[in-house]
C-alpha cells in the first residue's frame, strides 16, 4: 500500500500552512548562490499544490516572503522578486488546470508595482475556481497583521461603529488578513528549524505542528503524505479531554 493510500480522505486538515525553508542552505550545499535554491524551490511549490488539490485540501497558505525578508541583501530581494513575476506568470495554467483560485495576504503595498500587478491578475483571472484557495503571504508579518487590526478596530470604537463591548475573537478575525480563511489546522516547517517565525499567530492557536528535516527544494509529495498521516494520528481535542471528544 502506498503511503498516498494510507491518507483518511475525511480527516485532511481544512487550513494546511507551510513556512518553505531551507532555501538558501540547499544553495550552499552545492555550492551555488542563495538565488539557486530560490528557483529550485518552486519545484516544491508545484508539486505541493497539485498535491493538496487532488488530495482535496480545501485552503493552502504558503510563507513566500515576511516583513524581516525585506532586511536581507539587495540581490536577494530583487531575485526573489523578479522570481516571483515569473512564477506568477507561469504558474497561471496549472491554477486554472486545476480549478485553484489564487489569495495573497500581507502588506502588499510594499511589493513592487510589477509584482502587484501580475499578482492581481492571477488574482483576477482565477477568482472563480472553486477546487482550492492558495494563500501566499507575501510581506507577511503577523505581529503588524494584528497590529493593523487593533488600530481598525480602535477607529470604529473612536466613531461609534462599535462598543469596546462588541469585540470579541470574531471581531478580531473580522479584521484580519486571513478574514475569509477558516483558522489553520496543521503548520508544516521544513529545513528542520522549529520555530514560527511571525506566521499566522493568531490563526494557529490550536493548530498541529509538523517539523521536518527536508529543505524546501526536496520536498515533494511523499513528504506532504508523510506530514498529513502524521496529523492524522493525533487526538485534538482543542483543551477538552479525550472522554469529551469520544
Amino acid at each position: 500500500m502506498s503511503l498516498k493510500d494510507t491518507i483518511n480522505k475525511d480527516n485532511l486538515p481544512k487550513h494546511l500552512a507551510i513556512i518553505m525553508d531551507g532555501n538558501g542552505r540547499w544553495a550552499k550545499q552545492k555550492g551555488m548562490l542563495r538565488a539557486f535554491g530560490h528557483e529550485n524551490g518552486t519545484k516544491a511549490v508545484r508539486e505541493t499544490v497539485e498535491t493538496c488539490a487532488k488530495l482535496g485540501i480545501e485552503n493552502l497558505t504558503l510563507y513566500a516572503f515576511s516583513t524581516e525578508n525585506w532586511n536581507r541583501p539587495k540581490l536577494e530581494v530583487d531575485t526573489l522578486m523578479k522570481l516571483l513575476i515569473t512564477s506568477l506568470k507561469g504558474e497561471l495554467k496549472t491554477l486554472q488546470n486545476n480549478n485553484i483560485r489564487l489569495n495573497s495576504i500581507g502588506n502588499l503595498d510594499n511589493l513592487p508595482t510589477s509584482v502587484k500587478k501580475e499578482l492581481q491578475e492571477v488574482i483576477d483571472k482565477t477568482k472563480e475556481n472553486t477546487r482550492m484557495t492558495l494563500t501566499l503571504a507575501l510581506s507577511y508579518g503577523s505581529r503588524e497583521e494584528i497590529v493593523n487590526a487593533v488600530r481598525k478596530i480602535s477607529d470604529k470604537v473612536k466613531n461609534n461603529i462599535i462598543s469596546s463591548a462588541d469585540i470579541d475573537e470574531s471581531i478580531i478575525n473580522q479584521h484580519l488578513y486571513t478574514h475569509n480563511l477558516p483558522d489553520v489546522d496543521l503548520v508544516i516547517r521544513t529545513s528542520g528549524e522549529h520555530r514560527i517565525s511571525n506566521f499566522l499567530l493568531w490563526q494557529i492557536a490550536y493548530a498541529e505542528f509538523y517539523f521536518t528535516e527536508v529543505l524546501w527544494p526536496d520536498f515533494r509529495e511523499k513528504d506532504l503524505y508523510e506530514a498529513i498521516i502524521s496529523y492524522q494520528k493525533r487526538e485534538r481535542r482543542f483543551g477538552k479531554t479525550s472522554e469529551q471528544i469520544k
